[in-house]
This record gives structure tokens, C-alpha cells and sequence, in this order.
């Protein structure tokens, strides 16, 4: 199958179930597959925006700044709720760059100077629409010029924490890391701590 292939589809209905915090639709579509059978389906999107979010790296102590935050879905699911995580956000209009700037002073308390722009992808393609960017930053402790643990009027409460690169890879392993965006910086960071001093 081709990278550019596009789904042969035909979208019959779209309706709102939700649009208390973000946007859930259901949509009913036909859709043709490979063999040119069409089949009516159904699938329920929900739509958040597009977010971004940045690996922030101190070649000098070979420290990664990152965040724990209460999360919801997570505690539904079986977790405590406190994930730790690269700090990130939705773009709310802005370019991908200026949106993971303003997250990063934010949450962390960091200016950012040079933001390297790594790739982005869908995180939960079956049922969610955002698109996240990925950025990596090597920053100092001069450039902390903040507190950072995130609004008072949005009501966040986010823990900043100093991690050893080589800790924060362990605890991938050791589960205390299960984030997906900030496992892929991580590993990005392995692999590539060569390019960030």
C-alpha cells in the first residue's frame, strides 16, 4: 500500500455529541476498501486541537526538565493520575513553535532560546484527531526565569522535576515514566545526546 494512499470515503452525517471541554462528533461514513466493497460506518472523534511538546535537555548536567500533573483519563484507568511528563499544549491558534515556547515558561519556568523542530504524529489515531509536534531545546539554569508549575486561572498544578537523562530512561522501564509523548522524546534523546551539546 502507497504512503499516499487516501481512503475512498464519503461522509453521509456528522453529529455533535459534545462540545462541553472540547468537540466529540459521530460520524457516519461510507467507506470503499481495497477490494471496492463500500460498507457504511460509524466511529465517534473526538477533536481537541493540534498540541505541541518539547524535550528541554541541559547538556551540562545531563538533566531533562520535566513535569507531573493530575490526569484524569489516567486515573479512570487504573493509574494514581500523576503523570510525568515533557511539558506540552494545545496551540490554541498559534504556530506549533511560538504554542510549545509559551508552554515551556509556563510549566517549567524555562525561556527557551533555539527550538529544534524534530517531527509530529498522531498519538490516538483511532479516536482522536490531534496532532502533536515534537521539539527538543538544550537550555542552562540561567535560562529558568520563571517558577513555571503552569496558570493559577486554569487551575494548574504542575510539579517541575530535574531528571538525570539516564534516570528518566529507567524509569521508563520501571513504569514510573508511561507518558507516550515523553517516552519518545526520551528515547529520541538516547539516541541523538550526541547532537544536543
Amino acid at each position: 500500500m502507497s504512503a499516499e494512499k487516501r481512503a475512498n470515503i464519503a461522509i453521509v452525517e456528522e453529529k455533535l455529541l459534545s462540545d462541553n471541554w472540547y468537540h466529540l462528533h459521530r460520524v457516519t461514513f461510507d467507506y470503499t476498501d481495497s477490494k471496492g466493497h463500500t460498507e457504511r460506518m460509524h466511529r465517534e472523534v473526538y477533536d481537541r486541537g493540534n498540541g505541541a511538546t518539547i524535550l528541554l535537555y541541559d547538556p551540562k548536567r545531563d538533566v531533562v526538565v520535566l513535569v507531573r500533573q493530575f490526569r484524569m483519563p489516567a486515573y479512570k484507568n487504573g493509574h494514581h493520575g500523576y503523570l510525568i511528563e515533557t511539558p506540552a499544549g494545545l496551540l490554541d491558534g498559534n504556530q506549533p513553535e511560538e504554542a510549545i515556547r509559551r508552554e515551556a515558561i509556563e510549566e517549567t519556568g524555562y525561556q527557551v532560546r533555539d527550538v529544534r523542530f524534530l517531527f509530529k504524529c498522531f498519538m490516538s489515531p483511532g479516536a482522536v484527531t490531534e496532532i502533536i509536534h515534537f521539539f527538543a531545546a538544550v537550555i542552562d539554569t540561567s535560562d529558568r526565569v520563571a517558577e513555571g508549575g503552569g496558570l493559577e486561572e486554569e487551575h494548574e498544578d504542575i510539579e517541575v522535576l530535574e531528571v538525570a537523562l539516564p534516570q528518566a530512561l529507567a524509569m521508563i522501564e520501571s513504569g514510573e515514566i508511561c507518558d507516550g509523548k515523553t517516552i519518545m522524546l526520551l528515547q529520541w534523546a538516547a539516541l541523538n545526546r550526541a547532537t544536543l551539546g
